[in-house]
């Protein structure tokens, strides 16, 4: 069943805040590891998304990496902005075509140049982003390939000092169940990684806590995402208010020690009911009475 978030419950979590709601319940937050940051992709500017999430004490910044390039031709780049709002970045969602051979070598390109741009703003992770599955995409005939772009992009990365992670998606060439299976599978685990994104998984049809105790070994990176098929953000929804389950998600994630960070995620449209600040606001708010902290 679809579960919509109400003004009514969302007026009691901003008010009381979960954190608060929590402990009146008689709720203990047992002590948590994992540190949270959140991308920009809910807020119209890089401006906008900076200041609010740097204001409510996130510990990094994930843009995309085309976002990140164009922000090259500004004095200080993005790294000026980040530094103003004391906001680290973490990581760049780098979208990429990985079927086609004829262009894996300007692919493989592009993805350093976003690379190096990262990691001189302190980064670690390049969040590998499939292409589009186009008209009868035929992923069997297409494997190979992705196979291949993902071994390259990720040896490349690896040689300039950074995390190339696998970052499954809705209508992307790596999507459903069996071809996450399929691909992480096959590829040189040497060099590349994972970076899934559990509200992706369970839109896709996956059991998201399945999916990350299956490839755990492999993760570095994650998107953290409600999602409940509702009308906005995409179907998906603050946290806490969908089909995921986050606690079990959570008590997965806690055992990979070399995930140091995971980043909150919120898809933009459908005209939804509450600002992007609200929304990240409700996510510390849901991590906090969960035990996790925040920088003041």
């Amino acid at each position: 069943m679809k579960r919509d978030m109400s003004r009514r419950e969302f007026s009691l979590a901003a008010g009381l805040g979960f954190g608060a709601l929590g402990t009146a319940l008689g709720q203990q937050a047992p002590a948590r590891r994992l540190k949270f940051g959140h991308t920009g992709i809910t807020w119209r500017a890089p401006e906008d998304a900076i200041a609010d999430i740097g204001r409510l004490g996130f510990w990094g910044f994930e843009p995309f990496g085309n976002v990140l390039e164009q922000w090259e031709s500004r004095e200080g780049g993005m790294g000026a902005l980040l530094e103003k709002n004391n906001l680290p970045l973490i990581s760049a969602y780098c979208g990429t075509t990985l079927q086609d051979p004829t262009k894996r070598a300007d692919e493989v390109a592009k993805l350093v140049r976003w690379g190096n741009i990262i990691k001189k703003y302190g980064g670690t992770t390049v969040v590998i982003g499939p292409g589009g599955r186009g008209r009868n995409y035929d992923f069997k005939a297409a494997k190979d390939n992705i196979v291949a772009s993902l071994n390259e992009i990720c040896k490349q990365l690896a040689d300039i000092g950074m995390i190339g992670a696998l970052h499954q998606h809705t209508g992307t060439e790596v999507e459903l169940h069996d071809e996450v299976y399929a691909v992480l599978e096959s590829v040189d685990a040497k060099y590349v990684r994972f970076g899934p994104d559990v509200g992706q998984l369970q839109k896709g049809g996956s059991d998201p806590v399945q999916v990350l105790k299956d490839f755990l070994p492999l993760i570095r990176h994650v998107h953290f995402k409600d999602y409940n098929g509702g009308p906005y953000w995409t179907n998906y929804c603050p946290l806490g208010f969908g089909k995921v389950d986050l606690h079990a998600v959570l008590d997965v994630l806690e055992s990979q020690p070399e995930l140091k960070i995971a980043m909150v995620e919120l898809d933009s449209g459908g005209r939804p009911p509450y600002t992007p600040l609200q929304t990240a606001t409700m996510a510390k708010e849901y991590l906090s009475n969960l035990g996790y902290t925040f920088r003041s």
